[in-house]
């Protein structure tokens, strides 16, 4: 039976077309999903015939692993539990996106020990596993009605070039599909890019759309000042925090980024495009830094989501970033370890704005110090 096609741009009901897809995949059936890279075909992970029919269908040996497709970044730990700080960076800066992420999967409490034999031969055959979440809606709604996850692979024959429309799909593997799902050409054309995480260093095993610069930018430690305006607590505590780290690493200020840390700052109320309040300048002037060229931003769910370490120079400000992003809770601190809050200064005499920068260069010295790890190459 030829494989049934659904276009996407002329779907009327698109919780039907979710429940078409998960409804094939349920009973063992294959579909092929657009994704931003090039097509797929996917397999529900816990039921063994239809991997066993994704195999036939690509004519692959069963020890070159199919990657899984998950929900989230969260879902990630329960199929690697002890996921290193690299590869937790790389999931939440590049999900949903084209990294596929080759992790530790032997903990005995990971996910992967509990699919199917035939299924963990076909995705964990070395104790890793391939992760993804796809950068597109068709699979990621289906993935949220399935009780697990997809095994994933590029729509084509093994050896075969990538299929980035659904006509090429049909092209090389319409006999062994049940349904297509056609939303045009592929964003990028190209496949993911695989990495695989060791400790904390990754290494690329297929090229792909993410290149090995960025990939190293993605990967680098982000430390997230906040306060509220932008205009001089934060500001202040960022190029203070980059002085230190520098001084730790014994590198130029200006190459941090090229060895992996990243400082930043913003405001929980912060406008886009001000400027440090005068006496933050002057204040850092004497702390030999130029604040000059600060522009103040507010804080975004990207900054949140990308931050490893978020300090916050009260708990007011802590209470309102984990109340709006309940997920970075664990990585959101008071910059005071003992939890004191750090005043603001604004609209005091110059002394404040002293007092507080001394203030914040004492808690950062703390914090690094327990974080000490970051300034060991």
């Amino acid at each position: 039976m030829p494989a049934m096609v659904i276009d996407l741009g002329r779907a009327e009901d698109w919780r039907d077309v979710v429940h078409r897809a998960v409804q094939v995949l349920a009973e063992g059936g294959i579909v092929a999903f657009p994704t931003e890279t090039v097509y797929g075909l996917a397999a529900s992970a816990l039921d063994e015939s239809g991997i066993e029919r994704l195999l036939a269908t690509k004519q692959r040996a069963a020890r070159q692993p199919f990657a899984l497709a998950i929900r989230s970044v969260e879902e990630a730990l329960d199929y690697a539990p002890d996921m290193s700080a690299l590869a937790l960076r790389l999931a939440r800066r590049g999900w949903p996106g084209p990294i596929t992420l080759v992790v530790d999967a032997s903990h005995p409490e990971s996910l992967v020990q509990r699919l199917p034999a035939k299924v963990r031969q076909c995705v964990s055959p070395e104790n890793t596993v391939g992760l993804r979440v796809p950068g597109h809606p068709a699979i990621i709604d289906v993935l949220q009605m399935l009780a697990g996850p997809l095994a994933l692979s590029s729509a084509n024959r093994s050896g075969e070039p990538d299929a980035v429309t659904a006509q090429q799909v049909l092209g090389a593997v319409g006999d062994g599909v049940d349904l297509v799902l056609d939303d045009g050409p592929c964003r990028f054309g190209q496949p993911s890019s695989v990495v695989r995480i060791v400790d904390n260093r990754f290494e690329i095993l297929r090229a792909g759309v993410v290149p090995e610069k960025t990939l190293q930018r993605l990967a680098s430690v982000m430390i997230l000042l906040v306060c509220t305006g932008n205009t001089c607590r934060s500001p202040m505590a960022e190029v203070l925090c980059r002085q230190l780290l520098a001084e730790r690493l014994h590198l130029e200020m200006d190459a941090l980024e090229d060895h992996g840390f990243i400082v930043m700052s913003a405001g929980i109320a912060g406008m886009l495009g001000g400027r440090a309040s005068p006496e933050a300048v002057e204040v850092m002037r004497d702390f030999g830094l130029d604040l000059s060229g600060h522009e103040t931003q507010p804080l975004t769910e990207p900054l949140v989501r990308n931050a490893d370490f978020i300090y916050t120079m009260t708990r007011s400000h802590r209470e309102a970033i984990v109340a709006e992003w309940p997920t970075a809770a664990s990585r959101t601190l008071q910059l005071s370890p003992d939890g004191s809050d750090i005043p603001d200064p604004i609209g005091g005499p110059l002394e404040r704005y002293r007092s507080c920068a001394t203030e914040i260069r004492r808690n950062l010295e703390a914090r690094l110090d327990h974080l000490a790890e970051l300034t060991q190459d």
